[in-house]
């Protein structure tokens, strides 16, 4: 069955819609790649067809290429992947190249067939250049639809030609927040951008690409860029101009992006040498610096953990193999910030909710809080009032743990504070059907523990949010040691019910996300009081990729929050508390007294105006822990940083929390934002190579103590010269 159907109308039109079998997007892929260019050719060798429509039949375009075709190039090439990548790419060039050029006469530019893009929902990727290179680009004005180039977030840039066609349509600095930002946009800002022509809707979409394909003239299909005369917009890069933009946006991408994400400077790379020469030379130099791109084992990371691995995670490749188990209605316990947020994506996502917290005015509050994000959104045009409307009928706030009943999911989310949760779950149970799982969100207490207040330990879970719950998209799946299977798929379900991504981890202290996240805090905390610039930690963080530096993480997660955890901790763990450790807390608790608490109290690491804007350093760090005659060089701090999170995950997974490395590098990317372009800790080894790590890890365990020990296993995979994506499961 082909990815694409033809239906040619009375009056000449004929439409392609792209219908790939079996999925609810279509993605491309080698065949269906293929299915076009054949269907595509057919008509336009048909002389009864006047103008060519290409839309999609299901509600979106498409979800962009199936990245998998890139791996499958290399594996099939042998000792040549650089030059099968760098053909796949030109062969989509030239299919898109036909699609614009067509049967025009290349000496007049007459005589050529109107193609209309008519796009009914979101698109992104290679379905965004197919739109590109048509003639007329229409969109649905649909209210959930997003249309861009997201390439760059997943590691690589628009290969397909969006790159080159987009900066001439635009100039480089319109299109910077398309190419170099990959937002996806609604229907309406798209057009404002110059990615689409028309927003119409949606059910005159067809109607309307056909009326534009039948009324084109010559002068319609020709792109300016095959015109004569055509100038670049904003300037070629050695007019004065463009000079300066081009100068500007190359300083831009590298204070971004630090040097360390390969695709965004070659694709800048590929504008500025691709301004020089004609449009199929700049395609040619395009698939060039894209190939350079997808050999570069940085992308390689990236395209493997934030597509590959994310999705199979996302489609359930931890779940045990049980029936579906959908949660139809979801109890939330706390209508906090915590709270108020699982039950707004579980009623965004279609599920009815029971909200409860102590008297129904909390309850009340907590409902508030999903109709103040809705409301957001409706200035961003992100949804609509009827939406708004939707979502908030499917929430019920409630003091009564009688309503309850008939919920077959009840989620915890009170304070981190045993014996409340151990009396929540008792009184919620009370209500609950014998098949009903319950599921506690907890950052930092053991599940085991948190499972005697339950009737049924194998039907108790964690279920670890991260906040914002709206914004992050991990969620850490907790299995205690007596968690069945059936409560590990119910909570799969219900992550994949919401669109978030899951990974599921052993129970052990801090789990797996803060187990990793807190020993980077605490190291940049504990320079601090060894004398080292703050700004050369915060800097060096950055330098290396990290979103946050571990100053500023701290202030934003609040200092109170890290000293109760630090206390809470070296009352579990007694004389094994590590002494190095001790040294980070000495620091917060000075900040804690001082009333330093972080960004929610405007002092803490950072200090901040009234409006609570970060105004750089607090100079008074200076004062209190005076600098170190010698300062280390940057790249010390920078493997002090990284290291210390790489280990951790290493041993998470040698100690069995981790089961599966996938769930190890897309958690700690999306969970805590470690490096994206290494592709996660474990990917991060792999770049460096296990013996480097190794090494480096004796050089710092000399200098700083035994945290920096490397583990066994990464020892033995040095010994045997192996890598984590090479057998290392096995190993484990």
């Amino acid at each position: 069955m082909s990815d694409f159907t033809l239906d040619l109308d009375p009056d000449g039109v004929a439409v392609i819609a792209w219908d790939q079998p079996g999925t609810a997007m279509n993605v491309m892929t080698r065949d269906g790649l293929a299915a076009f260019e054949a269907l595509f050719e057919q008509v336009l060798a048909d002389p009864a067809v006047k103008g060519i429509v290409l839309t999609s039949a299901k509600a979106d375009f498409a979800g962009g290429m199936d990245l998998n075709v890139l791996g499958g190039l290399r594996a099939e090439a042998g000792a040549r992947p650089a030059q099968a990548l760098f053909d796949f790419t030109m062969t989509g060039h030239h299919i898109l190249r036909r699609i614009e050029r067509n049967t025009l006469d290349p000496r007049t530019n007459r005589g050529g067939k109107p193609v209309v893009w008519a796009c009914p929902g979101t698109s992104a990727g290679i379905g965004t250049e197919i739109g590109l290179a048509c003639h007329r680009r229409i969109a649905a004005d649909t209210p959930r639809a997003r249309i861009g180039l997201p390439e760059i977030k997943v590691g690589l840039f628009p290969g397909g030609g969006g790159t080159t066609r987009f900066v001439r349509m635009v100039g480089l600095m319109a299109a910077a927040p398309v190419l170099l930002e990959g937002k996806m946009m609604p229907p309406a800002q798209a057009k404002s951008l110059g990615l689409i022509d028309e927003v119409v809707p949606p059910e005159d979409l067809i109607a309307r690409a056909k009326e534009w394909a039948l009324l084109a003239t010559d002068q319609d299909l020709v792109k300016p860029w095959d015109a004569r005369g055509f100038k670049f917009p904003g300037g070629a890069p050695y007019s004065p101009a463009g000079f300066m933009t081009f100068v500007g946006a190359n300083a831009m991408v590298l204070g971004r992006t630090q040097g360390v994400y390969p695709a965004a400077q070659a694709m800048l790379s590929a504008i500025y040498e691709g301004a020089q020469v004609d449009f199929d030379t700049a395609l040619r130099i395009e698939a060039r610096w894209f190939t350079s791109v997808l050999m570069d084992p940085r992308s390689e990371a990236m395209v493997r953990s934030l597509f590959l691995n994310k999705t199979a995670l996302e489609k359930g490749a931890a779940r045990p193999a049980l029936p579906e188990a959908k949660v139809r209605r979801l109890g939330v316990l706390g209508a906090g910030m915590m709270g108020a947020g699982i039950a707004h994506v579980a009623a965004e996502a279609g599920i009815e909710v029971v909200l409860i917290d102590r008297d129904q005015a909390a309850a009340e509050r907590g409902k508030a809080h999903s109709e103040s994000l809705l409301d957001k959104a409706i200035k961003r045009r992100k949804t609509t009032e009827a939406d708004k409307a939707r979502v908030l009928s499917h929430i019920t706030p409630s003091a009564d743990y009688a309503a309850l009943r008939g919920c077959d999911l009840v989620v915890e989310a009170v304070f981190e504070d045993p014996a409340l949760k151990a009396e929540v779950t008792a009184r919620a149970e009370a209500m609950l059907g014998e098949e009903a799982i319950f599921a506690t969100n907890t950052s930092t207490l053991p599940i085991g523990d948190l499972a005697q207040a339950s009737r049924d330990a194998a039907r108790f879970i964690g279920i670890h949010f991260f906040s914002p719950v709206d914004r992050m998209m991990l969620v850490e799946i907790i299995r205690g040691r007596q968690t069945g299977d059936a409560a590990v798929a119910k909570a799969l379900d219900f992550v994949r019910q919401i669109r978030k991504t899951p990974i599921v981890v052993n129970d052990a202290r801090f789990f797996y996300a803060n187990r990793c996240i807190i020993p980077y805090i605490n190291e940049g905390v504990m320079m601090v009081g060894e004398g080292i610039a703050p700004a050369l930690i915060e800097n060096a963080a950055r330098q290396m990729g990290m979103p946050l530096g571990p100053l500023q993480l701290t202030d934003e997660t609040s200092i109170d929050l890290a000293v109760r955890i630090a206390r809470a901790t070296r009352a579990a763990m007694g004389d094994a508390y590590p002494a190095a450790t001790a040294q980070a807390d000495a620091v917060l608790l000075a900040l804690f007294e001082a009333g330093r608490l972080g960004r929610k109290a405007g002092a803490g690491f950072y200090a901040y105006d009234e409006g609570g804007k970060r105004q750089g350093l607090w100079p008074g760090l200076a004062a209190q822990w005076p600098g170190a005659a010698a300062q280390p060089g940057v790249a010390e701090v920078r493997h002090r940083l990284a290291l210390i999170q790489v280990l951790e995950a290493v041993r998470a997974l040698e100690e069995g929390v981790l089961t599966d490395i996938r769930e190890g590098d897309v958690g700690a990317i999306l969970g805590w934002g470690f490096m994206p372009w290494s592709g996660g800790p474990f990917g991060w080894i792999d770049i460096e190579g296990p013996d480097r790590v190794v090494a480096l890890c004796d050089r710092l365990a000399e200098t700083h103590g035994p945290r920096f020990a490397a583990p066994e296993l990464l020892r033995r995979m040095a010994a045997e010269g192996r890598r984590f994506y090479h057998g290392a499961r096995a190993a484990a």
